[in-house]
């Protein structure tokens, strides 16, 4: 195959040569605002959306207008060509939050390879493909070279970019790039959980395919693989076979790639060493993720002591392991630490799915180390730090005591979060969606947990005013509180050579946690609880706000329990269902409820369940929630939908370019949630798609009704309906072929799963929903947004109609913002 840059120097493969590196290109600066935010602006990005950009020369000019709410000025920016280091970096300040473009000639169309690094997405003739802009050098992406002439465009952030095109290692094969794999545990012969990547360097997808896995004298297990859809990579799991191993080492674990049927090898065969630890060893521990079904991993540093009853769960700071975080700690008598991985170094901030990973841990560490439930407390540094603030807050009944390290509060004091100047209703549900990331909203919810803060006095990265404005806060409610700011400290600090770093491994934060327990719910007698949205946080002791009344503001309970006199005495703001768990009180004929300043008696429920419907300004007691209803398993917003064991549906029904369009956005979508989250994404074609499978399996579709047939089998009495040219939301219509809609319903057939829809009403709506960050950490979309293209220029004001759904999900009950 023969490559030719454009302008630049030709790169030639050889067959015996299996990669070539890319050593010219065309870059340009920024041409659009960023930040941590729903929508950005671009010009290069709405050009492609409305098919109207063209492969750049040097010295071509691009035009950047001024865009409201950002300080960036007007100007013009100029393509230039650049070289690559020998180290094959390309390095230069326009790729700070700017492009890079090549393009070579293929001799013959074929299957090759993209080995990129630094890059947040590439469009690959045309096609979206995903990122790697940490510059971790773990992504490689087959697609398909066509004869002649290929383009590839690069959006790089971070000014650096790596890349060469690669001879694939096979049709399909397996990688050691990116494994997850436990460690063994001396005397614990119980089979274990890893994952791999496995490659479809084909145009065709790729069935009954599975993972046979031989290690030591055992047996080989044999773990199936789903379908593998055509030019994708996934990372599966797979059972490794028990043995019962007396002493350290390490053993060869082998991989092959096999016909599930024929049980014969398919000509990959990879192999591991799996260390063997004793349990006192720092070690690492695998599990599935309810999420995704991927398999994760977390890190102990175990106690010395295999009594301990206690258990520290440890958040790791940006760009570091679960590993290296747990290294850092010397090891307790009293308590296991246990470091959670926010499903990669970088992840999710600890919000979002990150937040739910620190969760699984949480109680996968109490299971295996059987954790007293009262004796359970969390920490972390950086990143890490603003993951104790975090999952402090949003969920506090977890946590005897919190002990934030070096950690920032927000996205708005540390890290760009999203404002609107003088923001219209539309941008007011675009800020209201977002509340769930701010944690002042909820700051009163540290009364529930003791809070020891950590910080270095000269801290650059970091600043000390962080936790110093936090302490601010704290002193005007909470008298459990100590603040500690090492003199002379940085961002890491090690000021003595015992054991453990002091930054994170602070013997006064240790000795804090000790001494304070989780009281049982029969011991709280009072509550004050706080959340923005019942989906993330609902439930504090013995009270559940199941609904408000206004979608994202905050929502509170402040209650007293009188156990003797079986009542409640309290009140509440923007609740709208109420749920009162009576299960700690002996049973009576009924309990008094004082609510908001109305005393009512109400029967006992048979199920120590006390449900409360708000009437008006009184309360009313029923029977139980109408079923389908938004409840706290199940109450959106769109980001909700990646989860329960989601799988990605494309389309097949529509034109050739709509079907094309479906595959690689969810392609695109797969390699996304993979690098971001370490995760397993599954992709189906609707015709392979079978709803009565597994109900409680949330499903995300790629297309319009015209375009995807599972939404007929999903989506038909939906009241929003979207089709070639057309948006219907209840009522109303909304006609152009340059919408786009991102959406979450309800699974019919489900108590827990939803639908979630990525869609447009033309290829140009459908090419500018590629463009929106979904799986970015405080990145927020309501329930419904409905946008056109002039998005990439206009920002907000391209948003046609954003907003949530009912209780009953329904558009007459919402609560939405149209753009007339």
């Amino acid at each position: 195959m023969l490559i030719t840059l454009a302008i630049f120097a030709g790169v030639v493969l050889s067959p015996a040569q299996s990669s070539g590196a890319i050593t010219e290109a065309l870059v340009i600066g920024s041409v659009g605002t960023g930040g941590r935010v729903p929508i950005s602006t671009n010009v290069i990005v709405s050009e492609i959306v409305r098919g109207t950009w063209t492969p750049p020369n040097a010295g071509d000019k691009v035009e950047v207008p001024a865009w409201r709410g950002s300080s960036r000025p007007a100007g013009t920016r100029e393509w230039k060509a650049i070289q690559a280091a020998e180290d094959g970096w390309f390095s230069d300040g326009a790729l700070r939050g700017g492009f890079a473009y090549v393009f070579y000639r293929s001799a013959n169309d074929e299957v090759v390879m993209l080995n990129v690094a630094g890059h947040s997405w590439v469009l690959i003739n045309g096609q979206p493909r995903g990122g790697d802009p940490y510059g971790l050098g773990i992504v490689r992406i087959p697609f398909k070279a066509n004869r002649g002439t290929n383009h590839l465009l690069f959006r790089v952030g971070r000014g650096r970019l790596r890349v060469s095109i690669e001879k694939p290692d096979g049709p399909v094969f397996l990688t050691t790039r990116d494994a997850t794999l436990p460690d063994v545990i001396i005397g614990e012969p119980v089979e274990l959980l890893g994952g791999v990547i496995v490659t479809n360097a084909t145009e065709e997808t790729q069935t009954n395919l599975s993972v046979s896995v031989q290690w030591g004298y055992a047996a080989p297990l044999i773990s199936d693989i789903e379908d593998l859809p055509p030019l994708t990579s996934r990372k599966v799991r797979f059972m490794i076979p028990a043995i019962n191993i007396a002493e350290p080492d390490q053993y060869i674990l082998r991989l092959n790639l096999i016909q599930r049927h024929a049980r014969e090898k398919v000509d990959s065969s990879i192999e591991f060493n799996l260390a063997v630890k004793r349990r006192s060893d720092l070690h690492k521990r695998t599990f599935v993720s309810a999420i995704d079904g991927s398999v994760q991993y977390y890190a102990v540093r175990p106690a010395t002591s295999d009594t301990a009853s206690a258990l520290v769960l440890t958040a790791h700071g940006a760009g570091v392991e679960a590993t290296g975080q747990a290294a850092a700690y010397s090891s307790k008598s009293w308590a296991n630490i246990v470091a959670a991985t926010n499903r990669r170094p970088f992840g999710f901030d600890w919000e979002d799915w990150g937040r739910l990973d620190a969760l699984e841990v949480r109680e996968e560490a109490m299971r295996v180390f059987g954790t007293d439930p009262s004796e359970v407390y969390l920490t972390g540094h950086s990143m890490g730090g603003h993951g104790a603030w975090y999952l402090g807050a949003t969920d506090p009944d977890k946590w005897a005591a919190i002990g934030p390290a070096a950690g920032w509060i927000s996205f708005w004091t540390y890290g760009g979060a999203v404002t609107y100047p003088d923001p219209d209703p539309i941008e007011e549900i675009l800020v209201r969606v977002s509340n769930p990331s701010d944690l002042t909203k909820i700051i009163r919810n540290y009364k529930h947990m003791g809070v020891f803060v950590l910080h270095g006095a000269e801290d650059r990265t970091v600043p000390i005013e962080q936790p110093r404005k936090m302490r601010e806060y704290l002193a005007e409610f909470h008298r459990d509180v100590d603040f500690y700011e090492h003199p002379g400290g940085g961002h890491w600090y090690d000021s003595s050579d015992e054991p453990g770093t002091d930054c994170v491994d602070y013997g006064p934060m240790f000795d804090f946690f000790a001494r304070r327990r989780i009281p049982a719910a029969a011991d709280h007698r009072g509550l004050e609880f706080f959340t923005t949205h019942p989906g993330l946080n609902a439930t504090s002791r013995w009270a559940t706000i199941v609904a408000q009344q206004v979608p994202y503001e905050p929502s509170s309970v402040n209650m007293r329990n009188d156990m003797g006199r079986r009542r409640f005495v309290g009140s509440t703001i923007n609740v709208e269902r109420l749920e009162l768990d009576l299960a700690h009180m002996a049973p009576a004929d009924n309990v008094l409820v004082n609510l908001d300043g109305e005393e009512q008696s109400f029967s006992w429920p048979d199920d120590d369940k006390l449900r409360l419907q708000r009437n008006g300004v009184s309360w009313t007691a029923v029977s139980g929630w109408p079923a389908g209803d938004k409840n706290p398993a199940r109450a959106g917003p769109f980001k909700d939908a990646f989860r329960h064991g989601f799988v990605l549906v494309y389309g097949t029904q529509g034109t050739p370019e709509e079907n094309a369009w479906s595959l690689a956005k969810a392609r695109y979508d797969a390699d996304t949630w993979w690098y971001r989250g370490n995760g397993r994404a599954e992709i189906v074609a609707d015709r392979d798609f079978d709803a009565s499978g597994d109900r409680d399996r949330s499903v995300i579709i790629y297309g319009s009704a015209d375009v995807n047939s599972a939404w007929h089998q999903l989506l038909a009495d939906s009241p929003v309906q979207v089709g070639r040219g057309l948006v219907q939301v209840g009522g109303r219509a909304m006609a152009g072929d340059d919408l786009s809609i991102m959406m979450v319903r309800p699974r019919p057939d489900s108590d827990v799963a939803s639908v979630g829809v990525v869609a447009g009403t033309g290829i140009v709506g459908m090419r500018s929903v590629n463009f929106i960050p979904y799986f970015v950490s405080g990145v927020h979309y309501p329930d419904l947004m409905v946008f056109d293209s002039s998005l990439h220029l206009e920002g907000s004001k391209g948003v046609r109609l954003a907003g949530f759904f009912g209780l009953d999900w329904s558009v007459a009950n919402g609560d939405f913002a149209w753009r007339e």
